[in-house]
């Protein structure tokens, strides 16, 4: 869930054996190679640590879902239901950024700034199913996609009275600079197979009962996981993110045509084109809160 800007002023522009292959545990797009050290990683949850000591921070995401471990005194209610509310985005990470469920392989350290990190599907996949495009999926020099790469989407939703478009200023309004917010998470990994699921219908939007919504969102991968916490991406690894979100993540991981991307890509109201960089996973408890 990359940085939040307000609309109105400026824009935030976040082993083959019998036919199976296990995904493999590095697996980054073109471009995405480099690797820093733990040093670097270590150095970045440090200054987080400091920048946000004392200073009143929320709870903050992306967290581990096996743990309801958490310190943070900040609370704030929890959001409606998602279909009480508008969905203003939709947008995904490169890697889970969210650890849990069918997605704890650690994909490594990567760039130090988001890309080549995060968590992978831990299942194996064919052969076919990797099988290799012509060319990466995206645009750009990060975010690039191909077979078996994991994604995290994100549908965010707002109190807000908004309608869905572009970056996560789409969830505020002049009138209302503070709506309660939540994100309904769903993991993916990517296969080439037509067969598989269809990301330009789990990604369409329509109106159902007064509230904008995404009526394909998955509703079979498991009891989602609730907690308090923030908005996420990259730019938050050494800062605290200033706002509130309910975060809801389903554990089990659904398979999605790689070509289906391509084509949402092609075609979709969030001008999304590439997929986001991945906070580090949040560890210091006073800056988790604890759920049941």
């Amino acid at each position: 869930m990359p940085t939040f800007t307000p609309k109105f002023t400026t824009f935030a522009r976040c082993a083959t054996i019998a036919g199976l292959i296990a995904v493999p545990a590095t697996f980054a797009s073109a471009g995405d190679k480099a690797e820093v050290g733990d040093d670097v990683i270590a150095a970045q949850r440090a200054a987080l640590a400091t920048n946000t000591d004392g200073k009143g921070f929320g709870p903050q995401a992306p967290r581990d879902l096996t743990s309801a471990v958490g310190e943070n005194q900040r609370s704030f209610n929890d959001a409606p239901a998602h279909t009480e509310m508008n969905l203003c985005n939709i947008h995904f990470h490169e890697g889970a950024e969210h650890r849990g469920g069918s997605f704890t392989t650690y994909l490594g350290n990567g760039d130090g700034k988001g890309y080549g990190t995060g968590f992978g599907y831990d299942g194996t996949l064919t052969e076919a199913e990797l099988a290799p495009l012509d060319a990466p999926v995206g645009s750009g020099e990060k975010g690039l996609l191909e077979p078996g790469m994991t994604i995290e989407v994100h549908y965010v939703h707002t109190t807000a009275q908004v309608t869905p478009g572009p970056t996560l200023g789409a969830c505020l309004s002049e009138a209302l600079v503070n709506p309660q917010l939540r994100v309904e998470t769903q993991v993916m990994v990517l296969v080439n197979d037509a067969a598989a699921m269809d990301f330009v219908q789990l990604a369409s939007v329509e109106e159902v009962g007064g509230y904008w919504q995404a009526p394909n969102l998955p509703s079979d991968t498991g009891t989602p996981v609730a907690y308090d916490g923030s908005t996420t991406g990259p730019s938050y690894n050494e800062a605290g993110s200033p706002l509130q979100v309910s975060w809801s993540v389903r554990p089990d991981v659904v398979k999605v045509d790689i070509n289906s991307v391509a084509a949402w890509y092609a075609d979709n109201i969030f001008d999304e084109n590439h997929a986001h960089g991945v906070r580090n996973l949040v560890m210091n408890p006073a800056l988790l809160s604890p759920f049941n």
